[in-house]
């Protein structure tokens, strides 16, 4: 086994080693690093890399990352894992999804070397840490003010990618093409199998889907083997989703939600009100297709247009299974915080 070299840096097998690699400097001349945690075991295996907050007000999977670093083990590991708990450090740093420029890193891959602080950033992160691994784990919440319900995206024609996101131990696994510029795009094209976790609000902690992220990152380093022991948590049988539909308010006003977050739905039902704030109109918001919520937004008010629900779409007769596995996955992960 020999060692793994990441910037100036060998890592032996059977060690932990933390990597900075420089990105840029700020106004006041101070370095702005990629902090990567190296787990370098002592048989060959994988390289999987796991990383979190590609967009910089993106924190459940943050939380993921630092509580992986505390529970791997090199000296029994198989294989490398590198983790990245923040990618888009810029964006952390002023809690924002995006960089100073206001540019998504989500859509700057696969970079340039001498392009704007974004494409900086995905060249380097591509160069050093994207075409070293084998395996990646993105891991996501929802935008501020939205929360995801726990799912995998995936794209279904990668047959390995499909195995971890079983693995991974989800309620729901949607079906997503990769979109130009996208960490997935660019793992696509060099066909490393990707999934991505989504889980959750910006801005927010929940532990839920933080104790489910830990529990399915670990579930695939299991499936991969490059860990030893069973999978954790009770078992869920995903449904498998290939499309969505975000449902949109026809009207401005209050928003009186009658559905929430993984709630199975019909077509034609009510999910909303939309109620003026004089109280004289109050209008519906109707689920235009039969599925689980996955995504609902978390503000009480709302312009025409806006977006509220997020269905994905599954065969009826699933349905039952669907309301079944929300129900077991939300009492096998309470969202209260862990006693350390």
């Amino acid at each position: 086994m020999r060692p793994f070299k990441l910037h100036d840096q060998n890592i032996a097998p059977g060690s932990h080693a933390s990597v900075r690699l420089p990105v840029a400097r700020l106004y006041n001349d101070a370095p702005m690093d990629l902090h990567v945690e190296v787990f370098h075991g002592i048989r060959r295996g994988p390289v999987v890399l796991v990383c979190a907050a590609i967009h910089g007000d993106e924190l459940n999977g943050i939380e993921v990352c630092r509580r992986l670093i505390n529970e791997l083990d090199a000296t029994r590991l198989t294989g490398t894992v590198m983790v990245v708990p923040v990618v888009n450090m810029f964006g952390f740093i002023q809690q924002s999804r995006y960089l100073p420029d206001r540019r998504d890193l989500n859509r700057c891959f696969p970079g340039s070397e001498r392009g704007a602080l974004g494409s900086r950033l995905a060249y380097l992160f591509n160069h050093c840490l994207v075409q070293r691994a084998t395996h990646i784990i993105d891991l996501h919440t929802g935008a501020i003010h939205r929360s995801n319900l726990p799912q995998i995206r995936v794209n279904m024609d990668n047959a390995v990618a499909t195995q971890m996101a079983e693995a991974f131990n989800c309620p729901v696994i949607m079906n997503a093409k990769d979109r130009d510029g996208s960490l997935r795009a660019l793992a696509a094209e060099h066909d490393i199998p990707l999934i991505l976790y989504e889980a959750g609000e910006g801005l927010r902690f929940d532990y839920s889907c933080i104790e489910a992220g830990i529990n399915g990152v670990t579930n695939v380093l299991k499936m991969l083997r490059m860990m030893k022991g069973r999978r954790t948590r009770k078992k869920v049988k995903p449904v498998w989703a290939q499309k969505s539909v975000w449902v949109r308010s026809d009207s401005d006003g209050l928003v009186i939600k009658l559905a929430d977050l993984g709630q199975t739905v019909t077509r034609g039902q009510t999910l909303a009100q939309i109620a003026n704030p004089h109280g004289d109109t109050v209008d519906k918001v109707v689920a235009s297709v039969s599925g689980i919520i996955i995504g609902a937004s978390n503000i009480p008010v709302t312009n025409e247009g806006e977006a509220l629900f997020h269905i994905a779409c599954f065969e009826s007769d699933e349905a039952p299974m669907a309301t079944e596995m929300v129900e077991t996955f939300v009492e096998a992960y309470p969202n209260q915080a862990p006693l350390e």
